[in-house]
């Protein structure tokens, strides 16, 4: 006698596997418009830095005892100033000498607060005291009087401005990255590292220091726009870079005296600084906002 069976079930088609759902962000260009408009904006400086030679119509610190103090005009854009010397020429030269500053200035502070700030946070007890005790005496003064006090040390000069400014902008850097190490140091990997017997050195230089420096960049970012400020300041007062240099500080305060009547003098300068220090303050608070890890760990 045959058994029947019943009869085996159709197979069924593959599901097909669900479409997933585009998620992905936008570009930050695209979610921060002013974001992307300043970086065009310092981007076109850094291009004006790079080519002034090419881009200034004249050189900046030619005389022309028959041009001085001329307005605006098809020869001289932004006029000419109490030499004879033309003002768009200056202001784009004026451009590589405050990018110079400022980023050579805060890469120096970076530099010494990375030091500062690694030894502070790795070393404890009276090192560590004695350490802070210092940064807080040099974050008790504003970052313009410590580069006054330094310039008044090693004398004028834009070399001497880089490493001034750069001096004055340790503190800051210093504080940021001690905070930072001292975050890392309690993680498990750092203690499971220091229990393989691993040397002290290489844990530092394989997970200590990689999650230090990227906030030490984004910081960079920021404090750029600040060093070029006091740059600038310093050339305002006198005792930084020194004439006939194109510097934005100085061009205001060579046109103090005669701002009641050829205003343009100082005006295009100051103009020229403001805008690149409001364009670098977003670009810095974008990067910041958009890649700092604590900001969007919290977001």
């Amino acid at each position: 006698m045959s058994i029947q069976t019943p009869d085996a079930p159709t197979a069924l088609p593959p599901a097909e596997p669900p479409k997933k759902a585009k998620t992905g962000r936008r570009s930050i260009f695209l979610r921060r418009p002013f974001f992307t408009i300043a970086l065009i904006v310092a981007a076109g400086y850094v291009l004006a830095a790079i080519f002034a030679p090419y881009v200034a119509p004249y050189d900046p610190v030619m005389q022309d005892i028959n041009a001085m103090m001329q307005a605006p005009s098809m020869a001289h854009l932004l006029g000419t100033d109490s030499y004879g010397q033309d003002i768009l020429s200056r202001v784009i030269y004026g451009a590589r000498y405050a990018l110079i500053i400022g980023i050579f200035s805060v890469l120096i502070g970076a530099a010494g607060g990375l030091v500062i700030g690694l030894a502070a946070g790795l070393s404890g007890g009276w090192l560590e005291w004695a350490l802070m005790r210092l940064i807080d005496s040099i974050l008790a003064l504003p970052s313009l009087i410590l580069a006054v006090a330094f310039i008044a040390i090693l004398g004028q000069g834009v070399d001497k401005v880089v490493v001034a400014v750069g001096l004055s902008m340790i503190g800051p850097f210093a504080r940021t990255v001690r905070a930072d190490v001292m975050q890392v140091r309690v993680q498990l990997f750092v203690e499971a590292a220091t229990l393989m017997s691993i040397p002290y050195l290489k844990v530092i230089w394989r997970h200590v220091l990689p999650n230090v420096i990227f906030p030490l960049a984004v910081q960079v970012t920021i404090r750029i726009s600040e060093a070029i400020l006091v740059s600038s300041s310093l050339s305002f007062l006198g005792i930084g870079v020194t004439p006939p240099t194109p510097d934005w500080g100085l061009m205001i305060a060579e046109g103090r005296a005669f701002v009641s009547f050829a205003a343009w003098m100082s005006a295009m300068p100051g103009f020229a600084l403001a805008l690149l220090l409001i364009a670098l303050s977003i670009v810095g608070d974008g990067i910041r906002e958009e890649f700092d890890p604590k900001l969007r760990r919290g977001a």
